[in-house]
């Protein structure tokens, strides 16, 4: 079955609510007047119920089929923006200095949007349908906050459902995994604590800068030799700050990163193995080391048999050949990994063809996505919820 007409016809009206919504991006929890514009929107489609507050700024529309009783499923978009310069130059451009959409969430809630108004006019299905749209996917842990505020059991959501954009793929194709399809995150940070000096002098002090440049090196040993090869980790440090001038050597120096698994086990293992290491840096350089570990997003698991059934609603949308069914999981972090912790379900990404990466200070959704996007919401409401 191929893109829903009503879902090309709402296409240009959807594009402008994308772009108002790109104009004027906002961070984390701070969504508020993007919730507000989401709030507008769903009670003017005639849901049943609309929740705004749930999880500090996210909205709940509750859609009501009129094929009978049944279960309640959930589709999630996230509102929330980047703390990033835009350059893209498009005349939409963010209007707010230092916030921009680099990641696409503003087609997403404009998609999900798009669905809620056709499900609400058409209502083919039996039960309902919750749309979410969540804050603070961002770092913010936005869809842990919902899901802690009860949103699952005050809507009675069985089984949950969230897309993602992905440059790279062609528009008009989908792709997914059963199984862990992003990463868990973590943050650390370390403080390397030594005794200044002279740089000419250097066997007065106690160097933190020599022995960060250890730590920086070693911990990459983590991977390449405390990890089963064919397991997926990574450790990232992505900052090293100490110092002010050529030729003093500084008290301390900091360095921040971050962690990325595809397993529990294996975060729990990078945490252990960084924590020998800095032990052994410190003592071997005689100086002191803090760290501190910051568990953050799980792994974002898809659910077997959700899993099927989302990439066969988006083998009718687009086509079997169009549908990667075994894609590579990203290492890249995702907080609708607390909502597939919370119940059953399947993430996916659609094709947002040549366009700059994510996170990117020149990206920018592309509008074409749209009635693919849309209509994969529509059909897998109806196919999900298909009266027995």
């Amino acid at each position: 079955m191929p893109i829903v007409n009503r879902a090309a016809e709402f296409h240009d009206e959807i594009t402008a609510w994308r772009r108002q919504l790109h104009s004027n991006p906002e961070l984390l929890f701070d969504v508020f007047e993007t919730a507000a514009f989401v709030e507008e929107k769903l009670k003017a489609f005639g849901c049943e119920e609309v929740v705004s507050g749930l999880g500090r700024t996210g909205v709940v529309g509750l859609i009501k089929g009129v094929r009978g009783p049944g279960p309640t499923i959930g589709l999630r978009a996230d509102m929330d923006a980047l703390p990033m310069k835009e350059e893209t130059g498009k005349p939409y451009a963010s209007r707010v200095d230092g916030k921009m959409h680099a990641c696409g969430h503003d087609g997403h809630t404009a998609m999900l949007l798009g669905a809620a108004r056709y499900l609400a006019e058409e209502r083919n299905f039996a039960g309902s349908v919750a749309v979410i749209f969540q804050p603070a996917e961002e770092g913010g842990g936005g869809g842990n906050e919902m899901v802690k505020d009860g949103m699952m059991e005050r809507f009675g959501i069985e089984r949950v459902f969230g897309m993602h954009n992905m440059p790279g793929l062609d528009v008009g194709k989908f792709a997914i995994r059963p199984g862990p399809i992003m990463a868990s995150t973590a943050e650390f940070c370390i403080t390397v604590r030594g005794k200044g000096g002279h740089a000419a002098m250097p066997h007065q002090a106690k160097d933190p800068v020599v022995a960060a440049c250890h730590l920086v090196s070693t911990l990459q040993t983590i991977a390449s030799r405390a990890a089963d090869p064919l397991e997926s980790l990574v450790v990232s440090v992505t900052m090293i700050r100490g110092g002010d001038t050529h030729n003093i050597i500084p008290d301390a120096v900091e360095l921040m990163g971050t962690v990325r698994t595809l397993k529990r086990e294996l975060s729990v293992l990078a945490e252990e193995r960084m924590r020998a290491i800095c032990r052994g840096v410190a003592d071997a350089h005689g100086l002191t080391i803090d760290f501190d570990y910051d568990p953050n997003y799980p792994v974002t698991h898809n659910h077997a048999a959700e899993t099927v059934l989302a990439g066969d609603v988006a083998a009718e949308v687009a086509g079997a050949a169009n549908v990667e069914r075994n894609v590579a999981p990203m290492m890249g972090g995702e907080d609708f990994s607390y909502m597939l912790e919370a119940r059953p379900g399947a993430f996916i990404f659609v094709g947002n063809g040549s366009s700059a990466f994510l996170h990117n200070s020149s990206y920018d959704f592309n509008d074409e996505v749209i009635p693919h996007g849309v209509s994969y919401w529509i059909r897998l409401a109806e196919t999900a919820l298909a009266p027995k």
